[in-house]
């Protein structure tokens, strides 16, 4: 580790502010650096306080994904942007079947925003990370003048490790797969947007937001064949599956009554005119498996604290023009088509 640097006086993370200076490049900036994302963050690769981070990977092949984190409000029930920016990049590599390893996290900060509200959003980074067994291995600061940002808006790459013998993706899936979802839908875009319209219920609705790379490997443990893995971030389940039918060029089924979707989300979605199928999440995954091993995996994925609420929530099909139809509750029948224009605006 390098030989601590030494400052006149140590950063006001109670009463500070961002300025201009801390990202100029001087010794504020180093300052900054030191005292907030070097103390939070602290490990052999970030302390080498080189411009890049050399690391070893084991055998295997490499994965890497990259995801820009702009949401509003920055802090919101179950979670804030820090520990979002963590979440939504590990998960993005464990979709591959990887193990998440390092990530790299940079940092748009606008003038005037408080320390102390950015040191609360470094240290939940610094644990969403521990958690999730990645080291945060080396970074980038910015700032921009009062009034050209939001606060403060995090990119971050994320790098892992598909195990030898594990290969998913949309190319894979096939008619006569079985769709599993690990959760109830829609919480953490709910959550967003009941802050925003400061919106109360009678149960508080919490950001779903977590890291999957364990409830991830538990399932690859014992379903070494699962076909495809993704996570309905942005656009929902509808934009998931979407996606994946016109990739993998099928068609798919599903089941409302299938679908776990808590009450009061329900109730909110209803409220605000909002489709829990189009609503973000950030702590569920989508599944497709071979049939004769569904059941195995709905097994698995109950058994983990992070599935417990998983189901079978339809299948794949031939079908050349692609569509993705639900079978309502009332027994009939409608598309699940892309969500058109942007129904919740910077949920992520």
């Amino acid at each position: 580790m390098s030989e601590k640097r030494r400052y006149t006086n140590t950063l006001d993370l109670r009463k500070g502010k961002v300025e201009m200076v801390h990202g100029s490049g001087g010794k504020a900036m180093a300052q900054l650096i030191d005292e907030l994302f070097l103390n939070a963050f602290s490990n052999p690769w970030l302390e080498q306080m080189n411009d890049q981070a050399c690391f070893d990977l084991p055998a295997g092949k490499v994965v890497m994904a990259t995801d820009s984190h702009v949401i509003s409000p920055l802090f919101f029930p179950g979670g804030d942007i820090g520990s979002l920016s963590v979440h939504g990049t590990v998960n993005d590599v464990a979709m591959s079947g990887a193990v998440p390893k390092y990530l790299s996290a940079g940092f748009i900060l606008e003038e005037g925003y408080p320390l102390a509200d950015l040191a609360r959003i470094v240290q939940s980074m610094a644990t969403a990370a521990e958690e999730a067994g990645v080291a945060i291995v080396t970074g980038d600061t910015k700032v921009v003048e009062r009034g050209k940002g939001d606060g403060c808006f995090i990119t971050t790459t994320g790098v892992g490790v598909v195990p030898v013998g594990v290969s998913m993706g949309s190319a894979q899936v096939r008619a006569g797969d079985k769709i599993l979802v690990s959760g109830s839908l829609g919480d953490h875009g709910v959550a967003i947007m009941s802050q925003r319209e400061n919106l109360t219920f009678e149960t508080t609705i919490e950001s779903d937001s977590q890291s999957l790379h364990d409830l991830v490997a538990a399932m690859v443990e014992v379903v070494p064949d699962i076909h495809c893995l993704r996570d309905p971030t942005r656009g929902g389940l509808s934009a998931t599956l979407n996606e994946i039918a016109q990739q993998a060029q099928v068609g798919m089924q599903i089941y409302e009554t299938e679908i776990p979707v808590k009450p009061q989300v329900k109730a909110a979605c209803e409220f605000l005119g909002l489709d829990p199928l189009f609503v973000a999440n950030e702590g569920k995954l989508v599944a497709f498996c071979p049939p004769e091993k569904a059941e195995q995996l709905l097994a698995v994925m109950r058994a983990h604290p992070k599935g417990h609420d998983a189901t079978i929530i339809g299948e794949v099909m031939e079908d050349e023009l692609q569509f993705v139809q639900m079978k309502t509750a009332f027994g009939g029948s409608r598309m699940v088509d892309w969500i058109n224009g942007e129904q919740l605006p910077r949920i992520c």
